[in-house]
């Protein structure tokens, strides 16, 4: 009898949890909508309280940051705590910001104070949804999941400009602080639908979280500022870090993880390709106002289709997955993305829509990649290191936006690639956008003979169905 009851609780947990999948696509939409949905605010920002381009830019960068480690804290907490505990209240924290960032909206410092607790409460989503996936879900289920998610946020970094330029315009900037209040409405489904999960042992590393904060943010701020005291302190925290987790009895990070080469690979191809991609997203625009001339408006309706057949292609991505495994996955997005960033250097100058065509490709195959490496990497951790180690992984994919889009930035600034180089390429005002571009699709290139070598000594996996 008991037999029987047992089985009957698991099945019923089972399918609860499938009812939290509608709910899952619900918060992480409005998770990565915040990524990018300020981002055109911030010439209002800086008029409203006479800052300068440095001063703004606290708008984002502190997002990013507590974001960023936000993702590693609560991936670590969900290997000790129960995720229906953490989800709540980090949509409570995130919302809190939210609320606080509204009100408190002509205090400059309530404003970056605001932006911080949305980025800690808001990276819970995000953390905790990857582990739900991995932890809750078969592996066939995993990979359909991971395109679904993929989908969604290319929607939601695709629409997040487009939506927050017409609230700022139209109402006001502060009213977008306002976006991620809907979340709320899933802190219910979310209580009833996962499972009440036991308390495992352990605890938070404080020290060593702080610490890897402190590299974060160093780091962070040495691309924005370019001022070497942030790289030595970045890479002297760092160093005491690695000494504190060696020693620590129960490390935010446990070393071993790091001696786990397919993961050490995993982060490196993760924080290169991200980069790129998110740096792409920052030159275009420029490259199409510069060469081009074509207005806010014009520019969004060439990057758009890209951005719709991301959400479209992601669950194409989440289904290959399943059935030709992740490695094949990764090998045709990494050629997508090397292919439509050979075309865009070829390009400039020509009819625009080459440039269209290309981004679409791009971003096709980013969500190709995203979903596969995603599923790569739940692979080849254990499951008492999938929470701190997914966190890691999407902690750095994260920060690459930033740390790559900024030095990407300073390079522009001073012309250093303003020469000849592609024999296409005959107009000097091109050569920068031309060169930049050229170089990183040679970044891609290289991270995907790193994932050759590493995860393609492994025969594919394709997933198998279950019975």
């Amino acid at each position: 009898m008991n037999f029987v009851e047992s089985n009957n609780k698991q099945a019923a947990e089972a399918s609860n949890i499938k009812k939290s999948v509608l709910w899952i696509y619900y918060v992480i939409f409005f998770s990565v909508l915040n990524e990018s949905v300020f981002n055109v605010s911030t010439p209002s920002i800086a008029k409203q309280f006479e800052l300068d381009a440095a001063g703004v830019s606290w708008v984002v960068t502190v997002f990013f940051i507590f974001f960023g480690m936000g993702m590693v804290i609560f991936g670590k907490l969900s290997d000790m705590y129960g995720i229906k505990k953490l989800i709540t209240i980090g949509i409570i924290l995130y919302s809190l910001g939210s609320v606080l960032g509204f009100v408190l909206q002509a205090w400059y410092p309530a404003v970056i104070l605001s932006r911080a607790l949305q980025g800690a409460g808001g990276s819970a989503i995000p953390a905790l949804v990857f582990v739900m996936v991995a932890r809750f879900f078969t592996a066939a289920e995993r990979g359909k999941l991971f395109g679904v998610i993929t989908s969604t946020a290319s929607f939601a970094v695709g629409i997040g400009p487009v939506l927050g330029g017409y609230i700022a315009g139209s109402l006001h900037w502060a009213y977008l602080f306002l976006i991620p209040l809907p979340v709320l409405v899933a802190i219910p489904f979310f209580r009833k639908f996962l499972p009440k999960e036991q308390r495992k042992t352990g605890s938070l590393d404080i020290i060593g979280a702080a610490l890897l904060g402190v590299v974060v943010t160093m780091l962070v701020l040495f691309t924005t500022e370019t001022r070497w005291l942030f790289l030595l302190a970045a890479f002297f925290a760092l160093i005491v870090f690695i000494i504190h987790i060696r020693r620590a009895k129960e490390p935010f990070v446990e070393p071993a993880l790091f001696t786990n080469r397919l993961y050490r690979s995993g982060l490196i191809i993760g924080f290169l390709i991200f980069g790129t991609v998110m740096s792409i997203m920052f030159v275009l625009p420029l490259m199409l106002n510069k060469i081009y001339g074509l207005n806010t408006e014009n520019i969004g309706l060439i990057m758009f289709p890209g951005a719709i057949s991301a959400v479209i292609f992601g669950k194409v991505a989440g289904n290959m997955t399943v059935k030709r495994g992740s490695h094949f996955v990764v090998y045709t997005g990494l050629s997508l993305i090397t292919l439509s960033l050979l075309l865009q250097s070829s390009s400039i100058g020509l009819w625009v829509w080459y440039i269209g065509v290309a981004l679409i490709m791009m971003y096709i195959g980013f969500s190709f990649l995203q979903t596969a490496l995603t599923e790569s990497v739940t692979q080849i951790l254990p499951s008492h290191q999938i929470g701190v180690g997914m966190g890691l992984f999407n902690m750095i994919s994260t920060i690459s936006g930033a740390v790559v889009t900024a030095i990407v930035a300073k390079t522009m600034e001073r012309q250093l690639f303003a020469f000849p180089l592609h024999p296409l390429i005959s107009d000097s005002h091109a050569y920068l956008y031309s060169n930049l571009i050229l170089l990183l699709s040679f970044i891609v290139i290289a991270s995907a003979l790193l994932y050759v070598v590493s995860f393609g000594k492994q025969a594919p996996r394709p997933i198998k169905q279950p019975a």
